[in-house]
């Protein structure tokens, strides 16, 4: 049997998931700027976006890998409840599915928020924050969404009444817990890449601005050579 006051969780999951989105579209309302910075902006999105799935196919294998593992205890040695493995992939795909949201709109805002800031700091403030807000409120959206479907199903397939001690929650709780593995895991996965990933980038903007340098400094040198 669940309470009433439990609905607030699903319901507050789906009001964050709306408010992400109206978020998202107010983001993309606004223009990225210059011809130049539209071209950067989509050079940066076609960078991020093969970086994902490169990840994301690595990533894949291990969660085949350890869900195997979680269908060996679950249906092999019998030592956990059969829902397990699945808790597990569905915390992974929900985590990942967070992440490429996140990455999206993170690549359509950077040109927007610094187009806007030429405007107005308030309204670069404005596009930067619900920009960044997104990310969370997806995250948050669909972690409780995922957990309030677990606790309601598992509470119809396993009822309290037909427990040994009248109690339910151990299967809940072990399955829940499961499904923050799963999540777990794809957002170490995604820390680390992503830090990675801008490490890079950063060691090439450095890079290219030192033979920027580089060059001016030849050029400026050539030229005292010519005229001397």
């Amino acid at each position: 049997m669940v309470d009433a006051i439990f609905w607030v969780i699903p319901i507050s999951s789906i009001v964050a998931l709306c408010f992400a989105y109206y978020f998202y579209r107010d983001m993309m309302s606004y223009s990225e700027g210059t011809d130049l910075m539209k071209k950067i902006a989509k050079h940066v999105r076609i960078g991020a976006m093969a970086y994902l799935r490169q990840q994301y196919k690595i990533v894949a294998l291990v969660f085949v890998f350890l869900a195997l593992f979680f269908a060996f205890l679950a249906y092999g040695l019998k030592i956990q409840n059969p829902f397990v493995p699945i808790a597990f992939l569905t915390g992974g795909f929900f985590s990942g599915l967070a992440g490429f949201f996140g990455m999206k709109t993170a690549t359509y805002a950077a040109a927007r928020a610094a187009h806007a800031a030429n405007q107005s700091l308030n309204k670069g403030l404005v596009v930067a924050f619900r920009s960044g807000a997104v990310m969370g409120l997806v995250v948050v959206g669909l972690a409780l969404l995922d957990i309030s479907f677990w606790f309601v199903f598992l509470n119809w397939i396993y009822p309290a009444a037909d427990t040994i001690d009248g109690s339910n929650l151990n299967i809940i709780t072990t399955t829940t817990l499961t499904f923050g593995m799963g999540a777990s895991t794809q957002a170490l996965f995604a820390r680390v890449g992503g830090g990675i990933f801008t490490k890079a980038a950063q060691n090439l903007i450095k890079l290219m601005t030192m033979v920027s340098i580089v060059m001016v400094g030849v050029t400026l040198s050539m030229n005292l050579l010519i005229y001397f």
